[in-house]
């Protein structure tokens, strides 16, 4: 019986010891689940608990060891996380930024510069020398020839007093005074002063006449064609000067106050890459279009190679004020229902929020206007990376509770 006893006690021991096991403390728990989590290579903002696949893009994850939490309640990364999140720094410092407004604009002639040779005198174009719009033109190249009844009997007046003012040099009649006002004739139907000097010489007026242009220029009209009659004051063609355009561009009310006259402003042309000239405000329509609230500028821009041709487009590029600031790219900055703010570095591989104030943008720079000083480490690239962790390790927006 005692037996019995002994080995009944010894079985109850047994498995009393077999079944039970010590527990582990809160600290020794914590530091398991701390252990690490499971990210992806290519898109570090995935941080699970347990291995898989990328939501994303389906790689495998990768384990990466869990890092303490800072004393100032930021971010501490490990080098591996900076590594996968392509976490990079820059020291501020100050710098010169000034706005800038981009403005679509279209190509156009120099108004200025846009001649219109017109007939003196009623005629009948017998030949253009010129028939293509787009021709080139210097100055004294014949242009048209021209039969007209009036002006070829203003050369046979012309021809007549010469002869007179020869033949009959005691005459009552001041020949040398008709002489001069034939002459004059002449000049103002537009001969030129060697084509009189050849009737003088050869004593003949030929039915033909030719004239010449005025100036050089590029043909940007041709009103007339040969065989048709001009009357006096009709044009014939319209030659322009493109040595110089206008780059005119729209602008909203809202943009005016940005523009000043004679301010330069940089031009750019879509249809030659690499190409660029500056210019010069001349001009802003002081009336603006009451459906569409949009206002013209007129940008004066040189074309000495002749490769801008009107019609092309182009963006004009107005730089307001250049003012002394605290600059980042707009990366750095992450945007928030509550605010902004950007993540600056406390030490090694440690990081913490901090509010901040914006100002003007400038492309992809953005002004800081208050928050930060020069001197402060700021992260540029892998900003989100670094909201994504501490909302991870937090469960909280690290802008809550911040006041700017």
């Amino acid at each position: 019986m005692k037996i019995l006893l002994s080995i009944a006690v010894l079985l109850i021991l047994f498995n009393g010891c077999k079944n039970s096991k010590p527990k582990e403390s809160p600290e020794v728990s914590h530091a398991k689940h701390d252990e690490g989590y499971y990210t992806c290579s290519m898109h570090p903002q995935i941080m699970v608990d347990k291995p898989g696949n990328c939501p994303i893009c389906s790689m495998k994850l990768i384990k990466v060891k869990r890092t303490s939490k800072p004393a100032d309640g930021g971010v501490q990364l490990s080098e591996q996380q900076m590594q996968l999140g392509n976490i990079l720094t820059d020291t501020i410092k100050g710098g010169m930024m000034g706005s800038q407004m981009v403005l679509t604009a279209t190509l156009n002639a120099d108004q200025r510069k846009i001649k219109a040779v017109s007939a003196r005198v009623m005629g009948r174009i017998e030949r253009l020398y010129f028939k293509n719009e787009g021709d080139y033109v210097r100055k004294g190249d014949k242009l048209y020839d021209l039969y007209s009844e009036e002006l070829n009997s203003a050369k046979q007046e012309y021809v007549l007093a010469l002869d007179k003012e020869s033949n009959l040099e005691n005459s009552l009649i001041d020949f040398k005074a008709l002489t001069k006002s034939a002459k004059n004739k002449l000049l103002l139907w537009g001969l030129s002063a060697a084509q009189i000097r050849e009737i003088a010489v050869k004593k003949l007026a030929t039915p033909i006449t030719t004239f010449y242009s005025p100036v050089s220029g590029t043909i940007t009209n041709i009103a007339v064609g040969e065989g048709e009659y001009t009357m006096e004051g009709g044009t014939i063609l319209k030659l322009t000067d493109l040595s110089t355009l206008w780059a005119e561009a729209q602008v909203y009310t809202y943009q005016l106050a940005q523009v000043e006259k004679n301010s330069f402003a940089s031009v750019q042309f879509p249809d030659l890459p690499g190409k660029h000239t500056d210019g010069r405000i001349e001009f802003a329509n002081p009336e603006i279009n009451p459906q569409t609230r949009i206002n013209l500028i007129r940008v004066s821009i040189g074309n000495p190679e002749n490769l801008l041709k009107p019609g092309m487009s182009a963006y004009v590029t107005l730089k307001g004020k250049q003012l002394d600031a605290i600059t980042l790219p707009s990366d750095a900055v992450l945007r928030a229902e509550k605010g902004v703010s950007v993540w600056v570095q406390t030490g090694d591989r440690s990081f913490t929020s901090r509010m901040v104030k914006l100002g003007m943008e400038d492309g992809n720079q953005v002004q800081i206007k208050s928050g930060l000083q020069s001197g402060d480490i700021v992260v540029i690239s892998g900003a989100y990376l670094l909201n994504s962790e501490y909302l991870f390790k937090n469960g909280a927006n690290p802008m809550e509770g911040m006041k700017m």
